[in-house]
This record gives C-alpha cells, sequence and structure tokens, in this order.
C-alpha cells in the first residue's frame, strides 16, 4: 500500500521536474539586442585617414588607417515602421570603421554600439578595387579563412569603384547585401554572371596557385549591376585587372557552364535583330602534351537553343534561314571567344579558364613541372576552338 502510494507521488511530482530540464538556451538573446551581419565591405582607407598616421590620443590603441570596413547590419526597428516624416525607415544600418588591424576594428564596433555584429548570417564580401590591386586577397580574406563565425558558403564580389557603395540603396525597405546575392543568382538567365564564388572556393584557388575570376559589382546612382570580372593573378593574389561583359560571355562559352543566356545577331540580308536563346552548352578542352611540353589546345564548343526573337519579317521555317542563322550565331560566339583570348593571352598573361586544370587532370607530371609558371606558359601555347550550335525551334511558331 505504502509502495502503491510512493509511486503515486512519483508519477505526480516526475512531469513537474522534467519542467526543469526545458530551460531552453540559458545563453540566448533577443534578436532586438543583435546586430545580425549580412554584408562586408572591404575598402582601401581614404588618403586623409592615412595621413593622420599612427596615433594614441584620449586613450585610444595605436593604429594607422589603412584598411576601411563597412558592417551592413539589419535593422530589426525599420520591419512595418514609420519615421516622424512618414517615409519608411532604411532597413539597414551600415557601420563603417577604419584601422589596420580587423578584429581591432570589430572590437572597436563593440565599444562604439551596444549591440555586437555577429557574422552567422553574413551573405556578401565585397572588396574594393583599391585594396585589391594592393594587397592579396590572402591577406585581404585570411581572418575570414579562419574564423568560425563567417559560413564560407559566404559569396565574396569585386567593386570596380569603392565596396561601400555597392552596400547603399535608397529603395525604402531594400536589404542590399540580400539583393546581390539574389542578382547573382540570376546565372540562368545570362551569359554575364559567373558561377557563385563562395570564401571556401576562393580560399582553394588561393591555396592552388591558380589565377581565377571573381564577380565583378559596380553601382551607379544607388543602383547596382553585375558588370564583368575581375582577374585574380595566381601568383601576386591581388587583383589584376577586368573583363568586360562581351569577355565574361567569352569565358562562359569557353568553359561551357552557361546556364542560359542568348545571342544577338543581325541578319545579313536584311540587318534586323536575331536572337538565339540558349537552351543547353558544353565545352570540350583538350591539350596536346609532345616531350613533356604543352604544344597546343583543341576546344570543342556545342549548344542548342531556339530563336526566339525574329524582326526581319521572313518565315524561319525554311531549312536555308536555318542553316545561314545557325552560321551567323556561331560566326558571333567565335567572335566573343576569339577576344576573351587575346584578353587572357596577350593582356593579362593568365589564365582563367581552366586550361591549366585540364592539363593537371590528364598530364598531371606535366602539370607538377610547369604548374609554376603555367600563366607564363599559357601566354604561348595556340588554341584552335570550333563552335557547333544547333537551332532546335523557333518557340510557339510550329517549326520543328
Amino acid at each position: 500500500m505504502k509502495q502503491s502510494r510512493n509511486n503515486k507521488l512519483l508519477l505526480l511530482f516526475l512531469p513537474i521536474l522534467l519542467l526543469f530540464s526545458l530551460t531552453g538556451c540559458w545563453s540566448s538573446r533577443e534578436l532586438e539586442d543583435l546586430n545580425i551581419g549580412i554584408g562586408l565591405a572591404i575598402d582601401k582607407a581614404k588618403k586623409d585617414a592615412i595621413e593622420r598616421g599612427f596615433e594614441k590620443q584620449n586613450g585610444n590603441y595605436p593604429k594607422k588607417d589603412v584598411i576601411t570596413l563597412t558592417h551592413q547590419v539589419v535593422n530589426p526597428k525599420a520591419t512595418g515602421s514609420e519615421s516622424k516624416g512618414g517615409s519608411q525607415q532604411k532597413a539597414y544600418i551600415n557601420i563603417s570603421v577604419s584601422g589596420d588591424s580587423y578584429l581591432q576594428l570589430l572590437r572597436e564596433v563593440s565599444i562604439k554600439n551596444d549591440r555586437p555584429i555577429i557574422f552567422h548570417h553574413m551573405k556578401v564580401v565585397v572588396i574594393g578595387e583599391a585594396i585589391a590591386r594592393r594587397n592579396g586577397l590572402d591577406q585581404l580574406l585570411d581572418l575570414f579563412f579562419r574564423d568560425n563565425e563567417m559560413r564560407p558558403s559566404c559569396q565574396v564580389f569585386i567593386s570596380k569603384g569603392r565596396a561601400i557603395d555597392i552596400l547603399e540603396s535608397k529603395k525604402p525597405g531594400d536589404l542590399p547585401a540580400n539583393r546581390l546575392l539574389g542578382i547573382a543568382d540570376n546565372q540562368y538567365k545570362t551569359t554575364k554572371i559567373l558561377p557563385p564564388m563562395s570564401l571556401g572556393k576562393v580560399e582553394s584557388q588561393l591555396l592552388s596557385g591558380s589565377s581565377f575570376l571573381l564577380q565583378n559589382v559596380i553601382s551607379t546612382d544607388g543602383e547596382i549591376k553585375l558588370s564583368g570580372a575581375a582577374v585574380i593573378n595566381g601568383k601576386t593574389k591581388k587583383l589584376e585587372g577586368f573583363l568586360s561583359e562581351p569577355e565574361l560571355e567569352g569565358i562562359t562559352w569557353i568553359t561551357g557552364k552557361g546556364k542560359g543566356g542568348l545571342v544577338k545577331i543581325r541578319d545579313k540580308k536584311t540587318g534586323q535583330v536575331i536572337i538565339y536563346e540558349i537552351k543547353s552548352m558544353k565545352s570540350k578542352i583538350t591539350p596536346h602534351v609532345v616531350n613533356g611540353k604543352v604544344q597546343s589546345f583543341d576546344v570543342k564548343i556545342k549548344s542548342e537553343g531556339r530563336i526566339s526573337e525574329n524582326w526581319n519579317g521572313e518565315a524561319p521555317h525554311g531549312k536555308n534561314f536555318r542553316k545561314s542563322t545557325e552560321k551567323t550565331v556561331e560566326e558571333e560566339v567565335n567572335r566573343l571567344i576569339k577576344n576573351t583570348l587575346v584578353t587572357m593571352q596577350e593582356k593579362f598573361h593568365v589564365d582563367v579558364a581552366g586550361f591549366g586544370n585540364q592539363v593537371r587532370i590528364e598530364y598531371p607530371r606535366v602539370w607538377e613541372r610547369g604548374k609554376k609558371d603555367w600563366d607564363q606558359t599559357f601566354s604561348e601555347v595556340p588554341i584552335k576552338y570550333t563552335v557547333d550550335l544547333t537551332i532546335t525551334d523557333f518557340g510557339g511558331s510550329g517549326y520543328k
């Protein structure tokens, strides 16, 4: 009887005891008490800041203003709120600090702001042109490669101009970092966007010693646009220069990594615009090695697509029209590729299209012997290329 009573008491108090284990996160903090970082801009400090040199005033730590970090954080007060003037508040706050040490700059934010910045939700890092030409990316991103707070999936961009301008917007409610990430996701619509380059991929490229590309982004009147690509030299790790939008299109065709896009041509008879819409593309790069040396490359490109826009007024059902249009589109793609190869081999003297990677895969010993001077070797190797395009249909015109 006594045992039964004890069991009942145990069953009664057991749920109460379990409640004490449901305490949640002891160290949790409300979102309103945190600065959630979503974007980071890295710029060369302005001249007047650099000229101040090392200083120690009012107890501040000695530093030299050579780097400006701008943190874009979410403004929790902006959600559904109205300012006194009646206009909606900005959805973000940009916090800029200058110095010569990332960690000191981060701590500087902590003693100036009541809410510390957290990096777990950081989406983009934008590096300004001036500092990317002066410092190697291995220096500029070293802390973020090491830091456990920054996710390796965070995407990296180069800005032709100051990076801080990319994190500004005139549109109420707009988050520039999120918008930049969204634009970069439109690769399936155009050949002018590179595949995403995350922090993890950038680190791998830097460790490999190979030259590579980063998406370039520009800002005009508060609007941002992806425009061409930044060439990162594999030896110096610095910004070498920029590829234009058509040259980036050439890279996309050479690598065969395009997911969509179009080619604009003019009909040779009428001079009217015709648009070839890409459904698929693939590329095969074949190195030719003789006596342990790379002698040449062959690039074979194939694509299928449709004619979605035709301004010449002719019915596009004839066989001759299809063949002549295919030839004209092929000529335009050949032109894009030729100009891109000239820029890579003669202007920048770097391989940013994966030719060396194919040598590494097919001839690993040859690659090991020549990888240190590969960019120079690549600049002197002849490259032959062929483009084979097939028009599969003319949209809803009935042609098959």
